[in-house]
């Protein structure tokens, strides 16, 4: 191509790519295109396919690699076509983002031309949005205040009280004692539907607390009164929603034997408590106690530095973002909001006020996917990674959600489309690069109460929705404009924010502080002219029905 063709290639919009390849869109960060695939190009292939695989053919009347390629063409050439135009669309796809440095933001759509016709030219059009440039922020002179709860030693007391408080002890009260709440019963029960037994209704030395709830309704409140060596039968109404679909909603009879009426001693907390729990000591268990609870304040603290951490950085970042990046975010905080709303009490009410409330959660949703961006950057800046191993041991977590019959489809699934191996590495990817900007921070600690801790977040939340609220709407970017300057805090990334003054709605507080974690750190992705599909994940297992008939279901 000489340098004159090449001038009117690039006003017309071509590529320089010999593929016959148009840009048809290059509005703010939507970019469109179209290739033509000649029928000659596809021909070429196909017969090429077919020289390949002709040897592999086998038919009556050959020779095994005889059969001549005209047959291998009549027998097999609609399924040669359909695979050899999608392979060349794939690599027509793939070379037009190599050849024009594009970075999707999303699956790119790909669409072949209604009314194609084998031996025709394929018009193949695809559409996308592409990554915004953006500058990566300074992450020098970062200040953060790291708020500490103290565990108190009375803290630790309690938890250790209540885990005494659920391995109560028992012993054996005097023979004339009435079984009341809080008793344990040692007991014998055979179950029986009309006057046949049934499976699984059958226990010898089972123990039963009064008032625990553990057996299905009806059956602890007929042995109020009982004492040892009495013997009743009591009726009872299987729940309709029972496990065990032969017993659900039908009424049973038990014939009890009561071996023992026992009665709680008081659990002394000291060693032999802590032996008992397979530890060396009391003090050991206090500090495995003390462990947990500072664990559980961590995460707090963590999301509070977060967000103080992600507020600095968004500072006087203000840039478009991919509406398709916006979309995903959005539909993941709604379908959040709606179940949420679902539970209320009044779900109705909950549901017309997010419904009210929906600008300002798109607006949330377009915060969080800029600041994903821009944390993005950093990572790509500063060369952090998610190594091959920690990968590996993202999608085998992920695998786990599917039927057993599916998992290995799914782990193949995540190998083939960079696109869904990116989200799935994309929260990890984030937490490490704030991992990195903490250590990089000046931090300073101050403590406080577990409440001053929690009213800081939800400050916090309050202020995203507001900021979320007021940010201005900006127009459509010029291709690959610089990142402009202005003063939007991007919110952390949480699922919905908490509004001020919400009544009786759901919750709205974040529930995840990162940004929106819907791309791979700037990759550049090849798009696929069909995307497969991940397996569809296993559904909620059926409990299968209690071993022992009266135990309530779980």
């Amino acid at each position: 191509m000489n340098a004159e063709t090449q001038t009117i290639f690039a006003q017309e919009g071509f590529s320089k790519n010999p593929m016959q390849t148009k840009q048809t869109t290059n509005e703010g960060l939507k970019r469109a295109y179209s290739i033509t695939i000649t029928a000659a190009e596809l021909g070429d292939k196909i017969d090429a396919e077919i020289k390949r695989i002709a040897p592999q053919v086998q038919m009556p009347g050959f020779r095994p690699g005889k059969v001549p390629a005209n047959l291998v063409k009549k027998m097999h050439g609609e399924q040669i076509h359909a695979q050899t135009l999608n392979d060349v669309i794939r690599d027509s796809v793939d070379t037009l983002m190599k050849d024009e440095e594009l970075r999707p933001a999303m699956q790119p759509s790909i669409a072949l031309s209604e009314g194609y016709e084998e031996g025709k030219d394929a018009e193949v059009t695809v559409e996308l949005e592409v990554l915004p440039a953006i500058e990566a922020p300074s992450t020098d002179g970062l200040k953060l205040e790291k708020l500490i709860v103290p565990v108190a030693d009375s803290q630790i007391d309690e938890a250790i009280q209540n885990i005494a408080g659920q391995n109560k002890s028992y012993k054996d009260a005097a023979k004339t004692k009435k079984a009341g709440d809080g008793n344990q019963l040692i007991i014998d029960f055979v179950g029986k539907l009309g006057d046949e037994e049934f499976e699984g209704g059958k226990a010898e030395d089972a123990a039963l607390v009064i008032g625990s709830g553990t057996f299905i309704p009806g059956f602890e409140e007929q042995l109020v009164g009982v004492k040892t060596g009495d013997e009743k039968t009591i009726t009872v109404t299987f729940p309709k929603d029972y496990q065990a679909d032969h017993l659900a909603g039908k009424e049973a009879t038990f014939d009890v034997k009561v071996k023992a009426v026992k009665v709680e001693t008081d659990t002394k907390i000291d060693d032999e408590f802590a032996k008992q729990l397979g530890l060396d000591s009391i003090d050991k268990l206090k500090e495995i106690m003390k462990g947990q609870l500072e664990q559980q304040t961590a995460g707090l603290t963590r999301t509070q530095m977060k967000r103080s951490l992600l507020d600095q950085l968004a500072a006087g970042h203000d840039f478009d973002v991919p509406e398709t990046m916006v979309d995903a975010e959005f539909e993941q905080i709604w379908a959040q909001l709606q179940q949420e709303a679902s539970n209320e009490e009044n779900p109705e009410d909950a549901l017309k006020q997010i419904e009210d409330e929906k600008d300002d959660y798109r607006a949330i949703a377009e915060r969080r996917v800029r600041l994903g961006l821009l944390l993005s950057e950093i990572g790509q800046a500063n060369n952090v990674e998610v190594s091959a191993q920690e990968m590996q041991m993202l999608v085998q977590q992920a695998a786990q959600q599917y039927r057993e019959e599916d998992r290995e489809r799914f782990m193949q699934y995540i190998q083939q489309e960079p696109m869904a191996a990116a989200q799935l590495r994309a929260p990890l990817y984030e937490d490490k690069v704030v991992d990195f900007l903490f250590d990089k921070a000046d931090v300073t600690e101050r403590e406080v109460t577990q409440d001053e801790l929690q009213a800081a977040i939800e400050a916090e939340d309050e202020a995203e929705a507001a900021k979320a609220k007021a940010a201005p709407k900006k127009k459509a970017a010029a291709k690959k404009a610089p990142a402009k300057k202005a003063a939007a805090k991007p919110a952390a990334k949480k699922a919905p924010a908490k509004k001020p003054a919400a009544k009786k709605a759901p919750a709205k507080k974040a529930a995840d502080d990162k940004p929106a974690a819907k791309k791979a750190p700037a990759k550049k992705a090849a798009a696929k002219p069909a995307a497969k599909k991940a397996p569809a994940k296993k559904p909620a297992a059926k409990k299968p029905a209690a071993k022992k008939a009266p135990a309530k279901k779980a």
